[in-house]
C-alpha cells in the first residue's frame, strides 16, 4: 500500500510515542479514522488527532499505559470513546460506534491490512468494518456517507462482501441505502457493486412492508443521529431502539450522550 507523508514533526512525535507505549504494553490496536482513510483512498483530511480502534477489554490497559507515561487518559463516553492527551495533541481510542454498535472485535484484528505510517508498519482498520462503523453517522453536522461511498469505489473489488453484509445483519437496509447514493453518485462505476448482492437487497426491501410490532412503535434513527430522531422519542411516542437490545449503551450512557448534545 502506498505510504504518505506525515503532517509536521510534533504531531508525529506524539503518535509515534502513543504507539510505542502501547506496543510496551502489549495492547493491540489498529489504526482508523482519516489515516485509514488516506491509505484506502488517498484523500487527505488532516488533523491533529489518531483513531485508535481496540477491543472493549483493552481499554483500561491502554488508559493506564498512557497515564504512566504522564499523558492524560480517560474515558469521554463510557460506552464508545476514551481519549489520550499531551499538549495540544490527542488521540481517540475507540471500542463502538456512538450509537453502542459496531463493537471492535476479534474479526477486526483478523481482516485487517498491512500498511506503512510514521514510516514504521502499521495495521489499518479492514475497509469493511470502517463502512459498518461510518455508515450510521447521519448526525446533522457531521456525515460519513461519502466516505463510505469513497471506500466503495476504491475497495469495492476486493471487499468481502459477505462479511459486511453479516456486519450489518438486520440493519441491511441501511447498507442498501448506501449503495443506491453510491449508483447517484458514481453513475458510471454502479457495476463495482455486485449484483447479485444489490439485487437480492432490492428484492428482500420491495417484499418487506411495515413491520407489525405489539405495543410501543419503534423508531431506530436514533442509531443513525443521536439529536435529530429526539421528537419522535421525546414527543411521537417511538420507543428508541437504543433502549430496545440493539445497542450496548445502559440507561445511564444514553442519557449522558443525549445530554452532551448541543442543543443550539
Amino acid at each position: 500500500m502506498q505510504v504518505f507523508p506525515m503532517q509536521d514533526a510534533q504531531s508525529t512525535e506524539f503518535y509515534c510515542s502513543a504507539l510505542d507505549i502501547l506496543e510496551q504494553a502489549s495492547v493491540d490496536y489498529l489504526i482508523g479514522g482519516a489515516f485509514a482513510l488516506r491509505t484506502y483512498t488517498g484523500i487527505e483530511r488532516y488533523t491533529k488527532d489518531l483513531d485508535l480502534m481496540m477491543r472493549p477489554a483493552d481499554v483500561d490497559r491502554a488508559l493506564e499505559a498512557f497515564r504512566k507515561a504522564g499523558f492524560r487518559a480517560d474515558y469521554a463516553f463510557s460506552h464508545w470513546l476514551a481519549k489520550a492527551h499531551r499538549g495540544e495533541y490527542f488521540l481517540d481510542i475507540i471500542y463502538r460506534a456512538g450509537n453502542g454498535l459496531c463493537e471492535v472485535d476479534d474479526l477486526w484484528f483478523q481482516h485487517a491490512r498491512d500498511t506503512e505510517i510514521f514510516e514504521r508498519p502499521l495495521r489499518i482498520c479492514p475497509p469493511e468494518e470502517m463502512i459498518w462503523q461510518k455508515a450510521y453517522i447521519m448526525e446533522r453536522e457531521r456525515y460519513d456517507g461519502a466516505d463510505v461511498a469513497h471506500l466503495l469505489r476504491c475497495c469495492a473489488p476486493e471487499m468481502d462482501w459477505p462479511r459486511l453484509l453479516a456486519r450489518f445483519g438486520e440493519d441491511w437496509r441501511v447498507l442498501l441505502g448506501h449503495m443506491v447514493l453510491f449508483g447517484f453518485v458514481y453513475p458510471g462505476e454502479r457495476h463495482l457493486i455486485p449484483e447479485h448482492i444489490f439485487s437480492a437487497l432490492l428484492k428482500r426491501a420491495g417484499a418487506e412492508r411495515s413491520v407489525s410490532l405489539n405495543g410501543t412503535p419503534i423508531c431506530q434513527g436514533t442509531l443513525l443521529s443521536r439529536a435529530q430522531y429526539l421528537p419522535d422519542v421525546e414527543r411521537w411516542g417511538f420507543g428508541d431502539a437504543r433502549t430496545k437490545g440493539r445497542s450496548a449503551m445502559t440507561d445511564k450512557e444514553l442519557e449522558e450522550w443525549t445530554n452532551a448534545i448541543d442543543r443550539e
